[in-house]
């Protein structure tokens, strides 16, 4: 079985967000921190190289394939922001439709820059996704 590399690091996340040369990049990361920090509890881990993870939670699906991975992060992408936030909790497509200029993908978020979101509804999508994940794997 291949190794998992979306795990925990050593690296720091401040560390690697020293290396986020952008400025506006880097000022919207420390809202994401900021955000995530409240709506988990918990402090920012590097799982990989390139996610920022707040809190964690084990998995097991069907096929028996199970493993941790963080309750919510974010990446620093070229071109957007990937947000690790749809976890498929009801109401999450009203949010959506709510949040301003984005796009989708199965778990994932990505916007350009936080100036094109409502922030207040990001911050519930962010919450509400963290409590439904708990909800469902913190049994």
């Amino acid at each position: 079985m291949a190794e998992i590399k979306t795990k925990p690091t050593r690296i720091t996340a401040e560390s690697f967000l020293d290396n986020v040369t952008d400025e506006k990049v880097r000022m919207d990361c420390d809202v994401l921190v900021q955000m995530m920090e409240k709506a988990t509890g918990e402090k920012p881990v590097m799982w990989g190289p390139s996610i920022i993870g707040f809190g964690k939670y084990h998995y097991k699906y069907d096929s028996g394939h199970e493993g941790d991975i963080c309750l919510t992060g974010f990446s620093p992408r070229k071109g957007n922001l990937s947000l690790y936030v749809l976890a498929g909790f009801e109401g999450q497509s009203g949010l959506l439709s709510t949040l301003g200029k984005h796009k989708a993908g199965k778990g994932c978020l990505y916007i350009k820059k936080l100036d094109d979101v409502n922030l207040d509804v990001l911050e519930s999508l962010i919450k509400k996704s963290v409590d439904f994940l708990r909800g469902k794997y913190h049994k």
